[in-house]
């Protein structure tokens, strides 16, 4: 909006550069254009002010299908005033020199105008299909007869006003219409989300088989050689008892062996040893045949004497004495007998 500024017996009006202003002073045009800004009188100016930017309208109605559903469209245009001087002339777009307001609703009339020419427009399609067929499909074709409508309308250029586009946000039937629409969708969907999970779980249990197969492969496989280990161990066990068997055996015969030979050897020494002895023994024999007895009995003595205890004192008596004196001196080589 334009913004006026109060001074004594006068005003000052300054502009935006997208409202169109025409300011007129005792029927002709004093001032008029975009951005522009001047001084005016109060009780002679005659001021209007004319947007000229891009503008977005919201547009809302009801139809009714072939099939007696009603239906709320809700789009949106975008319009434009390319001809302000025009506008003017048709809408008052007269501006309060006090306030800088219009004095009156000139977008509303210009909305109530682009609204009913764009409901006109669409009801009659609407009118012609059924709710299904329009939900599915009229969205495309809805849009374009808005805005071929809008644009060949004559009210709208005989107005100074041009449609640059038209979209359709949405179209809605009831509430209980459009919950009963739903209703076969959501159960097909429901049952594609069902046979998903229930081909989900199949496949889980495929997978779930086959991993206990697998195990179960695995154990057996795991078992057999375990098997295969213990037949190995036993085999190499009864080998090893054998080796060590044999290596017993052998050890056992080396050492027999070993000990016939150390017998046989201290039986021929000890053999050799009595050998010897009796040859001794028989050479001492022989040598003593030809001793006198009374030599061999002192001899004897002799012997015995030293392998007596030590004594200390000896008594002989006449009863032994006498013999053996008489033996003595009766024994055969003594010199007083020859």
């Amino acid at each position: 909006m334009a913004t006026i500024a109060r001074y004594p017996l006068t005003r000052h009006l300054r502009g935006t550069p997208t409202q169109y202003i025409r300011h007129t002073r005792g029927g002709k045009v004093a001032h008029e254009g975009t951005g522009l800004s001047f001084f005016f009188r109060l009780l002679s100016a005659v001021l209007s002010e004319v947007p000229v930017d891009d503008r977005e309208l919201p547009v809302l109605f009801h139809a009714r299908t072939a099939d007696f559903q009603d239906l709320t469209v809700q789009a949106s245009v975008t319009f434009r005033v390319i001809d302000p001087v025009t506008a003017c002339a048709r809408i008052d777009f007269a501006l309060d020199p006090e306030t800088g307001r219009w004095r009156g609703t000139p977008l509303d009339q210009l909305a109530g105008l682009l609204t009913e020419t764009a409901q006109q427009q669409v009801l009659g399609l609407i009118a012609a299909s059924p709710l299904a067929t329009v939900l599915a499909d009229g969205v495309g074709q809805v849009r374009d007869r808005i805005l071929s409508g809008l644009t060949a309308d004559p009210r709208l250029a005989e107005t100074g006003i041009a449609v640059m586009g038209a979209r359709v946000v949405a179209m809605r039937p009831e509430p209980d219409v459009e919950k009963a629409l739903r209703t076969p969708a959501r159960e097909q969907i429901q049952q594609e989300a069902d046979r998903a999970t229930y081909e989900r779980r199949a496949i889980a249990v495929q997978r779930e088989r086959a991993i206990a197969e697998n195990e179960l492969l695995n154990q057996i496989e795991l078992a057999r050689r375990e098997s295969e280990l213990i037949e190995q161990k036993g085999a190499n066990a009864r080998r090893q008892a054998q080796e060590e068997a044999a290596a017993s055996a052998i050890q056992v015969a080396a050492k027999a062996d070993g000990e016939l030979t150390l017998a046989q050897a201290r039986a021929a020494g000890t053999q050799a040893v009595g050998e010897a002895k009796a040859a001794a023994e028989a050479a001492h024999v022989r040598a003593y045949e030809q001793v006198p007895a009374v030599t061999v009995l002192a001899l004897a003595l002799q012997e015995l004497a030293g392998q007596l205890p030590q004594i200390g004192s000896v008594v002989l008596s006449p009863d032994l004495v006498t013999p053996l004196l008489a033996k003595l001196g009766g024994a055969p080589g003594n010199g007083a007998t020859s």
